[in-house]
């Protein structure tokens, strides 16, 4: 999966639900220019926008996912500075949530922010708990919306995991939502959350179909 094309390029080998997988991450420099951020996320077969929590004006932000939906590119979403003293999760959500054509699919959720920020609570295996309640009103909250969001649609009894992550790769890769991650506390350094997201909901090259990607070869 190629993310998008800019400075430095890495290759990831990842292994997710049993499943080897190649990622191509590309990293864009913070300071490209507009046409280079346009062309980059053009040619790629998905986009991780990293947001920063504690940040209240974010064009950038706003420009890549707009750009990234006029050229039909998968988004996602990762919150990073949690532990910022102005971190506003919410705030980034409500961003995501105004700019055009991305409507915002929020699957993990932080616990506490700024110094109290601590740990990072996944929504998604909330599916296969009997007492959702366990995790408090806050995650039962987003929990609820994210079963909502994704049974809107397509109602459904009973969900799975599998028909969980089934259903949000395809909205994903429709475009229809932008899944929305959390980074870690400073003593994790954990990155599998991101990973699995990325091989589980963003479209490989085999399934990218759009011209302007020929054109770039």
């Amino acid at each position: 999966l190629r993310r998008c094309v800019g400075d430095t390029e890495n290759t990831v080998r990842w292994s997710t639900d049993g499943i080897e997988h190649t990622i191509r991450v590309a990293e864009l420099s913070s300071d490209a220019r507009i046409a280079d951020l346009e062309r980059s996320i053009r040619v790629a077969d998905g986009v991780v926008v990293v947001v920063n929590a504690a940040t209240h004006s974010t064009p950038r932000l706003e420009t890549m996912l707009r750009v990234a939906d006029d050229h039909q590119v998968a988004r996602l979403c990762l919150v990073n500075g949690l532990d910022h003293p102005s971190a506003d999760f919410d705030r980034c959500v409500r961003t995501i949530a105004e700019t055009r054509g991305a409507a915002p699919l929020v699957l993990q959720i932080p616990v506490g922010t700024g110094a109290g920020f601590d740990d990072v609570i996944d929504l998604a295996p909330m599916v296969l708990l009997e007492s959702i309640g366990s995790h408090g009103e806050p995650a039962e909250r987003w929990y609820r919306e994210l079963v909502e969001t994704l049974t809107d649609q397509d109602p459904a009894d009973s969900l799975t995991l599998r028909d969980l992550h089934n259903r949000i790769r395809r909205h994903t890769r429709n475009g229809d939502i932008v899944p929305i991650l959390c980074g870690t506390p400073l003593a994790s350094d954990d990155i599998t959350p991101l990973l699995d997201a990325i091989v589980r909901y963003l479209p490989s090259p085999l399934y990218v179909c759009q011209p302007e990607h020929a054109l770039d070869y």
